[in-house]
């Protein structure tokens, strides 16, 4: 039994070299197929190994999409530390969104696939690292004092976000779309510390 770890990047980094890389090849399939049309023969296939290989380092298709998720939110846990070691004021919060911006331009496909896959939000959404991950992410862009005001204003920044995967943006450069995510995003945060 794997060891209980303290955050998604402590787990990520745990893992050896034939299980990441079964989670890119998981990964790839998941953007192309979705999650719940993937299956585990598919990503044996695919990793040129047996199902029983696959079944040795992941137990189950649920570990091996949590396994997905911990490794692509790595960096993400990783910005949300340094804001918060930053002590979360404006500016802190504006580079906090600009990486967060960054990382979604920067993986448009896999973020529009991962972030409207069903079976991905359910499982995420019962996993506690990511309820924490999601409640510090929250507490580093709005401040300590979460209230309803916070949480539309966090719903309205991840919609945007959703926005990298839009037939509208398609043929947008990285760099504009950045820009224009984040001129539209800012207004939406706290200027006061």
């Amino acid at each position: 039994m794997e060891s209980a770890a303290t955050s998604l990047g402590e787990r990520s980094r745990r893992y050896s070299q034939a299980k990441r890389r079964t989670i890119e090849v998981a990964l790839a399939l998941f953007v192309e197929r979705g999650i719940g049309d993937t299956s585990l023969q598919m990503i044996a296939t695919a990793a040129g190994v047996s199902k029983a290989a696959i079944y040795s380092q992941f137990k189950t298709k649920e570990a091996i999409v949590l396994a997905v998720a911990e490794v692509e939110l790595r960096g993400l846990e990783e910005a949300v530390d340094t804001a918060l070691g930053e002590g979360g004021g404006p500016e802190a919060r504006r580079r906090l969104l600009s990486q967060v911006i960054d990382m979604a331009v920067a993986r448009r496909r896999a973020v529009g696939s991962l972030l409207n896959d069903p079976v991905l939000v359910r499982y995420l959404n019962e996993q506690e690292l990511y309820q924490r991950l999601m409640a510090r992410l929250l507490t580093a862009l709005f401040g300590h004092e979460v209230d309803d005001k916070s949480r539309v204003r966090a719903a309205v920044l991840a919609t945007a976000l959703g926005a990298v995967t839009n037939h509208f943006v398609v043929e947008v450069d990285d760099s504009t779309l950045r820009q224009e995510l984040f001129e539209v995003m800012v207004p939406l945060l706290p200027t006061a510390p």
